[in-house]
């Protein structure tokens, strides 16, 4: 007579609490990415599963510790998926593509209850010691096996030799950025469009024979952060300015919950009684935060708008442009991961016009479409997966040298331009 193994059986207290704990990350994982951490309580969890917030505290002390585990499960899910992925395909551009497109899975399968949510990792930045050490080092072990996969192609002659830690980082941002979108397909053209985003990674927008260059002297510079003037109102201008591009260093480097108020104050060398004159309180600066960056990012759309090259090079030169803010002393600008700290009204308002500077976007390579320079891709994918690689090209000089910024940001974007395999 056979038996079940013992983690199957209803009596197996071990099973039982492994279980219970992965439907708490679960949940949590749900409401975080959707509300944010800021916004979800630890009894909001609990309700969702009908537990009393005390069983809740039997598996997690702290919103902070769930965090974390929420943060250490969903890396380990891919360092997982990633073991199945190297038994199941031995060459390196099967293996990029599984795993690229099981970011969009993991997204449909936990929609359809096969699987559980996957936190997307918007606020390591703000856990503390140990806690972020440890998400860190979790993380960059899944980018150097990805990255690795990068280089064992271009080994053997089956991957373009691009260079592979930004490959690496700008294939993880698009990935990253699936949960922010995708709930905009029908659930039965989620993989249907997973293959057609790693469509524009496998060949690349170019539709020329050779390795597109993108030029490193196109015209177009990076927007100025202030206004001059000598008047009282332009100068409260530049104070503010001065306020948004010091909060979304520390916003960018801390997460929401790690910024202080009193230490932007302190970095600017203004009093807090200068400091609260202009920002009404944290909540308001990251809001405004947001909306200095997406005014940047529309002047450089703008400027692209009025070369007079083909859609290729607009697409380039954005690209190019918001990079040099990004790793400048022109910016930075804000990074994504602390959009579910603003209230909901106000995240939606900083959405709609994400998403119509986006449009903006598609535009060049629609332009591009109709010019001949980019090949007939779904632009409206396409403008995603470059939104998310842009949002986490900051401090690309962490995880590579940078000699020159406009190096450094093709090299960073060539992979959407000329894809990973050898063109023809």
């Amino acid at each position: 007579m056979s038996q079940d193994k013992p983690s199957a059986s209803p009596f197996n207290r071990s099973a039982q609490h492994d279980a219970k704990r992965t439907a708490i990350l679960s949940q949590a994982a749900r409401l975080f990415n959707y509300k944010g951490s800021r916004a979800t309580t630890l009894q909001d969890i609990a309700a969702t599963l009908g537990l009393t917030k005390t069983s809740l505290y039997y598996y997690v002390k702290t919103k902070e510790e769930l965090i974390y585990q929420c943060y250490m499960a969903a890396l380990q899910h891919h360092l997982r998926q990633m073991d199945v992925i190297e038994e199941q395909h031995s060459s390196a551009l099967e293996r990029v593509r599984a795993f690229f497109l099981s970011h969009f899975d993991n997204w449909l399968s936990a929609h359809e209850g096969r699987g559980p949510y996957i936190a997307a990792l918007l606020e390591i930045a703000s856990l503390k010691g140990p806690h972020r050490k440890e998400v860190e080092a979790t993380y960059i072990a899944m980018f150097k096996r990805l990255r690795q996969y990068l280089r064992d192609g271009a080994s053997d002659g089956s991957l373009r030799a691009l260079e592979s830690t930004s490959a690496t980082r700008a294939i993880l941002g698009s990935v990253d950025w699936v949960f922010s979108w995708l709930h905009t397909v029908e659930r039965d053209q989620v993989m249907a469009t997973a293959e057609q985003a790693f469509n524009v990674l496998h060949h690349g927008l170019y539709a020329g024979a050779d390795d597109y260059q993108a030029s490193a002297s196109e015209p177009g510079s990076a927007p100025s952060a202030y206004v001059h003037g000598f008047d009282r109102e332009e100068q409260n201008r530049l104070k503010q300015q001065a306020f948004f591009r010091a909060g979304t260093w520390f916003f960018n480097k801390q997460g929401f919950n790690g910024t202080s108020l009193d230490e932007i104050a302190e970095h600017l060398n203004v009093s807090k009684g200068a400091f609260y004159y202009h920002i009404k309180n944290k909540e308001d600066l990251l809001y405004h935060c947001y909306r200095y960056s997406q005014d940047a990012i529309d002047r450089i759309y703008g400027e692209a708008r009025q070369l007079p090259g083909t859609g290729l090079e607009k697409i380039a030169q954005s690209c190019r442009q918001v990079f040099r803010v990004q790793n400048s002393d022109d910016g930075p600008l804000i990074r994504y991961n602390t959009i579910t700290a603003l209230p909901m009204k106000r995240r939606k308002e900083v959405l709609e016009r994400t998403d119509a500077s986006s449009a903006c976007f598609g535009d060049f390579i629609r332009e591009g479409m109709q010019d001949g320079t980019v090949r007939q891709v779904a632009p409206f994918i396409a403008q995603q997966l470059i939104s998310g690689a842009t949002n986490a090209s900051m401090e690309i000089g962490l995880w590579r040298r940078v000699d020159d910024l406009d190096s450094a940001a093709n090299d960073y974007f060539d992979i959407f331009y000329n894809g990973l395999v050898p063109r023809a």
